[in-house]
């Protein structure tokens, strides 16, 4: 049987990642793939872990698959409350039409 589940994508600055997983853990979330990021937003060109003098400032996109939307939207709603008014940062959810060879999420 397909299980069902909506991704929700956040990507922001690298200085946040750790506060950022700890969001989504303790939202009850039993995982998440992180990966460098970079493209240009409305705050202008990021860099995408090309050399520079400091990486404190290059970006990550979070990939969080959740049972419900609810749990995505929390999160999301967490992490711009508490970040996107001083970093940058886009958080979307999508919805999975189904789960392949995971265990449980």
């Amino acid at each position: 049987m397909a299980q069902k589940a909506s991704k929700l994508v956040i990507v922001t600055e690298k200085v946040l990642l750790k506060k950022v997983a700890k969001i989504i853990e303790d939202a009850g979330a039993t995982g998440y793939t992180v990966v460098p990021a970079g493209g240009k937003g409305s705050r202008g060109v990021r860099s995408s872990g090309q050399p520079t003098v400091s990486d404190a400032f290059s970006n990550v996109k979070f990939e969080v698959l959740t049972p419900n939307r609810d749990m995505a939207v929390k999160i999301s709603d967490e992490v711009a409350a508490q970040f996107f008014d001083d970093y940058s940062g886009i958080a979307y959810i999508c919805d999975v039409m189904e789960v392949l060879h995971a265990h449980t999420f």
